[in-house]
C-alpha cells in the first residue's frame, strides 16, 4: 500500500530542496540540488527561474508516479523580497531580481520625497531600510526605470504564490509573503499602505488569501491540494505556534539570528527601538515583532581570526565547551575587546584588543560579547510583554557557550533549544493540514531539549 505524503518544496538562495512528509509529519523522501546564478539585464547575479521551474515540475511529475507514494496535497516555502512579474499569458516578463541588487539612491530618494517622512514610513510598513530587499520598492523602481516593461506586467507574484501558480494557473496573494518586510503593508491600517493604491499597484497584485487556503485540483490525473506558498520565516515559526499554548519568543539563529514574537501587544516599532526591529505576518494576518542580528556572519569573521592567531584548525571551535572558571574570570573585570566587522556598537573599541594566552579564553570573551547583543535583541523582541518561554533553533542552538550564557541571562524564564533543520519544509506542510498538534510535538520532530541555569560558583 503507498504511503499517503504531502510534498513540499523548500526554496532557498542556494540550496533547492524536496521533501515528502507522511500524516505524522515524518520525512519519508528528500532531494537536493543548487543551480548556477545567472545575471540579469545590468549582469548581476539572479536566480535562474527557467531551471528552478524545469526542475520542479520534473521531479514532481516524476514522484507521482512513484509507487511507494501516494501525494494528497503539495506546497512551497521559499525566500522573500522576490516577485515574479508575469504578462497576461502567465510568461515571466523580468528576471527573477536578486534582492541584494543595489536599488538606485535617486528612486529611494523620489520614493520618500513623495511618502515620507521616511521614519514614519518605515514604522508604520515594519522595514528597517528601504532596498530591494523591500520587494514594494522593486515595483516602484521598475515603474519608473522601465516604464515599458511595468505596462507588459499583469500580475506580479511573490514566488511562494509564483510556484503554486505553477500548478494552478491560479494568480495569488497571501499574508506572510506580504507582511515581510515588503514596504506594502501598513500595520497600523492592516491593509496595503497608502502609496500602493496611489500608484495603481493594487490592480497587479493578486486578490489576497488566508496562507492556509488550498485548491483542490486534478493533476495529470490525481486529486492533488495544492496550497498558496509561503515564506519561509514564517513558515519556520508556524509548528512553534501551532503546538505550543503558552506565549514564547523564538530565536531562529544562523547567518541573520531572527528573534520573534507573535504574541506582542505593540507590533508596530517605538521609538526606542533600534533600526533592526522588523514585522513578518503570521497565516492568519497578524503581525509578528522580530528583532534580527547579523550574528552567524560576524561569528564566522571573528572565529577566522583567532584559528589563525592562535594557529589552531578551523573547526577546533566546535569543540569549545562552556568553561565555568573562564567564565567567572573575564567577567571579573570585564570590558568589551573585540571590534565587530558587520555589527553596529557604540560600545566595541577602536581594534580588536585580545589579551589572552588561550584560545579559549579568547573564544569565551567573543561568545559573552556576541550573547550580550544577542539579549539586546531578544529584550526587545520581548518589550513589555509577559513571555516566560524561549525557544533556540538553528546553528547556535548547538552552540554551548552561547546556550549556557543566554540560559543564566534568562534564568526566570523557560530557554529550550530545538533541531529544527525541517523548519520552514514542515511549517509549509502544517499551514495546508488541518491536523492539529499537541504538546508533545516539538519532543517528537523537533528533537525539543530543555536547558538549566549554571549554578553560581560552579557548573
Amino acid at each position: 500500500m503507498r504511503t499517503k505524503v504531502t510534498a513540499v518544496f523548500d526554496i532557498g538562495k542556494t540550496n533547492k530542496k524536496f521533501f515528502l512528509f507522511d500524516k505524522d509529519f515524518k520525512e519519508v523522501h528528500k532531494e537536493y540540488i543548487s543551480f548556477d546564478e545567472t545575471v540579469d539585464e545590468d549582469g548581476f547575479p539572479t536566480e535562474n527561474l527557467g531551471a528552478l521551474q524545469q526542475w520542479i515540475k520534473g521531479v514532481f511529475d516524476r514522484i507521482l508516479e512513484a509507487r511507494e507514494f501516494n501525494i494528497k496535497a503539495i506546497n512551497f516555502s521559499t525566500y522573500g523580497a522576490s516577485f515574479v512579474h508575469i504578462d497576461e499569458h502567465g510568461k515571466p516578463v523580468t528576471p527573477l531580481y536578486n534582492y541584494l541588487k543595489p536599488l538606485d539612491q535617486n528612486i529611494i530618494n523620489d520614493f520618500f520625497r513623495k511618502y515620507g517622512p521616511k521614519e514614519k514610513f518605515l514604522k508604520t510598513t515594519g522595514c528597517a531600510d528601504l532596498s530591494m530587499l523591500n520587494s514594494g520598492l522593486q515595483l516602484y523602481w521598475l515603474k519608473y526605470s522601465q516604464p515599458e516593461v511595468f505596462k507588459k506586467i499583469k500580475y506580479s507574484l511573490h514566488l511562494p504564490q509564483y510556484l503554486s501558480y505553477i500548478f494552478t494557473g491560479l494568480p495569488l496573494s497571501e499574508y506572510t509573503s506580504i507582511g515581510c518586510h515588503t514596504a506594502l503593508w501598513d500595520y497600523e491600517k492592516k491593509d496595503y499602505h497608502p502609496w500602493v493604491y496611489k500608484e495603481e499597484l493594487d490592480k497587479i497584485l493578486p486578490p489576497i488569501v488566508s496562507t492556509e487556503t488550498s485548491i483542490n485540483m486534478n493533476y495529470n490525473g490525481k486529486r492533488i491540494k495544492i496550497g498558496v506558498g509561503i515564506h519561509d520565516s514564517s513558515a519556520a515559526l508556524l509548528p512553534y505556534v501551532r503546538s505550543i499554548r503558552k506565549k514564547f519568543i523564538l530565536v531562529s539563529t544562523g547567518t541573520w539570528s531572527i528573534v520573534f514574537n507573535p504574541f506582542t501587544q505593540n507590533p508596530i516599532a517605538s521609538e526606542s527601538d533600534d533600526g533592526d526591529t522588523i514585522n513578518y505576518m503570521r497565516i492568519n494576518g497578524k503581525p509578528v515583532k522580530a528583532t534580527r542580528l547579523f550574528l552567524g556572519n560576524e561569528y564566522k569573521v571573528q572565529v577566522a581570526k583567532l584559528d589563525k592567531y592562535y594557529g589552531v584548525s578551523d573547526d577546533y571551535h566546535r569543540s569549545v565547551k562552556f568553561d565555568y572558571s573562564i567564565y567567572e574570570n573575564i567577567t571579573q573585570d570585564f570590558k568589551l575587546c573585540y571590534k565587530w566587522e558587520g555589527l553596529k556598537d557604540d560600545n566595541m573599541p577602536e581594534t580588536t584588543q585580545m589579551p589572552y594566552d588561550t584560545y579559549e579564553y579568547a573564544y569565551h570573551q567573543l561568545m559573552s560579547e556576541l550573547v550580550l547583543l544577542q539579549i539586546k535583541c531578544i529584550e526587545q523582541a520581548i518589550g513589555n510583554d509577559d513571555i516566560s518561554r524561549i525557544y533556540v533553533d538553528g546553528g547556535f542552538s548547538n552552540n554551548d557557550v552561547y546556550i549556557k550564557l543566554l540560559t543564566h541571562k534568562f534564568r526566570s524564564k523557560k530557554l529550550s533549544t530545538t533541531d529544527a533543520s525541517l523548519g520552514s519544509a514542515l511549517g509549509a506542510a502544517i499551514s495546508i493540514s488541518d491536523t492539529k498538534l499537541n504538546s508533545k510535538f516539538l519532543k517528537k520532530n523537533y528533537a525539543l531539549k530543555k536547558h538549566v541555569p549554571f549554578i553560581i560558583g560552579g557548573k
